[in-house]
């Protein structure tokens, strides 16, 4: 591939941005200064920098986000600061999109892409995908709750009750709760329909992918392969274990 085309698919820049940056000298390939913005590339395994700054060509983008309280999935919000707003501009520039939505008030675990298909494949209630969550209610958890939410309890426009794939208490207020779909509100109008209340919620899990532990709040990263294979664990599996807190 030509290399300005190369930086372009990467977010550094529009076609045109992308051949000055060469031209001027900005752009080292494997350590080699580049100044031909025609000149080809094999792009598997390859390493270049941008005034100094350091990358590796990904044909597509794949990122968990640890998102904190108080963020809109949304690139134009309406109440609140934007996710996006903690990703860096060269994945604006690719047109990262959020892999499913976490309400404003939900923290922890966030996929972007731009790759159509994985999104697809991970916001599909058909896949089975399970999505692990810690959840603080306002009452006590007792067994009823659980066998309840197991057993699965009706909301409204449902057509069908909803059942939780796995749940567990963690503590009296603390549970474990495992959902394939990821419907509007769902976790906090579960606990509602089973009388109890959301106090707060966090996405620990997805699959077989636990948030990291040294993942900081705010802070993203790209996803290893090991980490993407995780992801696709369906429902045979048993849900990730709860990262200690």
């Amino acid at each position: 591939m030509q290399l300005f085309r190369i930086l372009q698919s990467q977010g550094l820049g529009s076609r045109r941005d992308c051949r000055d940056l060469i031209r001027r000298q900005h752009v080292l390939c494997d350590g080699v200064l580049v100044t031909d913005p025609e000149q080809e590339f094999d792009c598997e395994n390859l390493r270049f920098s941008v005034d100094g700054q350091a990358y590796r060509y990904r044909q597509y983008a794949y990122l968990v986000l640890h998102k904190p309280a108080g963020y809109e999935c949304s690139r134009q919000p309406r109440d609140h600061l934007s996710v996006f707003s903690l990703l860096p501009e060269t994945l604006l520039n690719r047109a990262v999109q959020c892999v499913g939505r976490l309400d404003q008030d939900t923290t922890g675990l966030l996929l972007f892409s731009d790759d159509g298909r994985f999104i697809h494949t991970h916001t599909s209630p058909k896949k089975q995908i399970g999505k692990t969550y810690q959840v603080t209610c306002k009452h006590p958890i007792t067994p009823e709750l659980v066998e309840q939410l197991l057993a699965g309890v009706q909301l409204h426009d449902e057509p069908a009750p909803l059942p939780a794939r796995q749940c567990r208490a963690l503590s009296e207020y603390r549970l474990e709760l495992v959902i394939n779909e990821g419907k509007y509100h769902q976790v906090k109008r579960m606990l509602a329909a089973a009388s109890n209340r959301v106090e707060s919620l966090h996405r620990c899990g997805i699959g077989g992918y636990v948030l990291p532990v040294d993942l900081t709040v705010g802070a993203w990263k790209w996803l290893a392969p090991d980490e993407l294979a995780a992801l696709k664990i369906g429902p045979e599996n048993d849900p990730p274990p709860s990262p200690k807190s």
